[in-house]
Formats: C-alpha cells, structure tokens, sequence
C-alpha cells in the first residue's frame, strides 16, 4: 500500500542523530516485546509478511512518532487480537481472563528458540520454478499501487533497471501478509541508477540496488 510507512526516496525528514555505543535494548520491555515478537513466528501465529502488513496499518501520526520497539509492540497487539489469541480486555488488564477459546497454540520449545536466535533462518522455497528473468535483462518496474501489502518501493515504480543477481526462490509477500494462497517466484537483485530514479541532477555513478519478485517487472528490450 501507499502508507507513510514507505519512506524509500524521500527527503525533509530532518537529521538522523547517531548514538555513540547504543545498546541493543534501552530498556527492559524493549527486550521482552523483541522475545515475545520472535516467539510469535515459530509457534505459528503469524509469518514476517502479516508483522510487516500490520506495521503499515498503524495510524501514520502515531507510526512517525513512534520509536522502533513501540513499533513492533502495536503490531503484535494487533496480531493477537486479529487472530483471536488474546481479547482487548485481555491486553489491557495485562492478564489472562478467558478460561476457553481462542486460538492459543502450544508453546514454543526452549531448543527452538535458541536454535531460532542462534541461527539463521532463511525464508527460501526449496522448489523448482522457472525464472522469468536473466542477469543481465533490462527490465522496468511495474507501476502498482495495491490497497494492500508489496515489497515494490514507491520510488522504483515505472523506473527501469537491470537484473544484476538471482537470488532464488521465495513466496509473494503480497500474498503472504494476507494469508491468501502461496506464490513462490524468483526474487533478483536489480540495480537502477540514480539518474532514472532522480534525474540528471544525480551523481552519473551513483547506482541503487532493489531486491524485487518476478511480478514486480516486465522486459525491456535489449
């Protein structure tokens, strides 16, 4: 979707202040909603596509004001009540009311979260299909603007590029974050210069690289 949340492009948003030496969690709740979060994904209540969709729908007022923790912590509340696992009463009284119903699962093993933390887990499908595209292929970026989830920034939309990688197969988040039907597809590296994406204004050498899936792009001519 078109939301604040995708800020790819865009400038005048005031400086980035870098903290020397910032910690991974400033404070202790930081630590527990990035636990809860990560738990959330291999006892099955959501995959990375629907966090991402959720973090969209937060009010852009708020989403702008909000620091990075908070974040996450706003959408897993809305996770948890789009999917029946806690009530609204539930999360504001901070504990358990219901004595049944509900989608609860069983709790994640202590082995795999570790295993979850301690390793990476790489969201490739391990399935044959066909690429649509080639290294090397001119390509342009189709011009979508869905009402909901994609991975195709604003700023690319209509520009051309060129395939520069193959990164193998991997599902649509388009489909994904909605729980609609599976569309595994090839995701390519695409390079783009900053001249087609800002005008001759940019640096000639300057180039921007785009992780993109197959029905993102259509072929341009050689």
């Amino acid at each position: 979707m078109n939301g604040i949340h995708d800020l790819g492009g865009m400038d005048n948003f005031g400086i980035i202040n870098r903290e020397e030496n910032e910690p991974v969690f400033h404070d202790d709740w930081e630590r527990q909603i990035f636990a809860l979060t990560i738990a959330a994904f291999p006892a099955g209540y959501c995959n990375v596509d629907e966090m991402r969709r959720t973090t969209e729908c937060i009010e852009p007022a708020v989403y702008l004001r909000a620091k990075y923790y908070q974040k996450w912590l706003l959408t897993l509340e809305s996770i948890v009540l789009e999917k029946n696992i806690l009530t609204q009463e539930e999360l504001d009284s901070g504990r358990s009311i219901r004595t049944e119903g509900g989608n609860l699962l069983p709790a994640v093993p202590d082995e795999m979260i570790q295993y979850a933390m301690s390793n990476p887990v790489s969201a490739r499908v391990e399935k044959e299909i066909e690429a649509k595209f080639q290294t090397g292929d001119k390509i342009l970026a189709k011009n979508l603007n869905p009402l909901h989830h994609t991975r195709i920034p604003r700023f690319i939309r209509g520009k051309r590029g060129e395939i520069i990688q193959d990164h193998g197969v991997f599902l649509l988040a388009d489909t994904n974050a909605h729980g609609g039907q599976d569309k595994p597809q090839h995701v390519y590296s695409v390079k783009f210069t900053a001249r087609e994406l800002w005008g001759e204004e940019a640096a000639a050498k300057d180039t921007v690289c785009i992780d993109l899936h197959d029905d993102y792009m259509e072929h341009l001519p050689n």
